[in-house]
């Protein structure tokens, strides 16, 4: 068990969106799921958390209710290793009501932001030359998903 897991709080869409993100992830799993009972303030039966595993990394999901919502100021970034793996994340995760942002960056359909960065990103960011991050991160910020062909040419020049 990892000492430090994410907890993200929902109105009542835990068990929906764990189920959402297991879809897209693989080594994906639901590990706990424990449930509202009578007398409490969520209807019976809803679940209450969800605990479950991304890739390798453990969540918790809460209906907590409407109280608090998502902002970008936390996102999940997920390292990629291929366009194919960009293309992957960024189509499924913007699916069925998510909003592309700039750079990377997207909100699934829960509000929860993600960022899609290619591996390679970093090691051009901390290049030695700066006329190539210069040229790699002007063709970056142009971008809503994250193109590696295209970061590496203005890299190159």
């Amino acid at each position: 068990m990892q000492k430090i897991s994410p907890c993200l709080w929902f109105d009542t869409q835990a068990e929906e969106a764990a189920a959402f993100y297991l879809s897209i992830f693989p080594n994906s799993r639901i590990n706990k799921v424990s449930r509202y009972g009578d007398g409490s303030r969520m209807p019976k039966g809803l679940a209450m958390v969800v605990a479950f595993t991304l890739d390798g990394v453990d969540f918790l999901a809460l209906n907590g209710g409407p109280m608090f919502k998502f902002s970008e100021a936390v996102s999940f970034s997920i390292g990629c290793n291929t366009q194919a793996e960009v293309d992957h994340y960024w189509s499924k995760l913007t699916s069925g009501g998510g909003a592309e942002s700039m750079c990377g960056w997207l909100k699934d359909k829960f509000g929860v932001s993600w960022q899609v960065v290619p591996e390679v990103l970093a090691e051009m960011a901390a290049g030695s030359d700066p006329e190539r991050v210069r040229r790699m991160t002007e063709a970056m910020l142009k971008m809503r998903k994250l193109d590696i062909a295209t970061l590496v040419g203005a890299y190159n020049g």
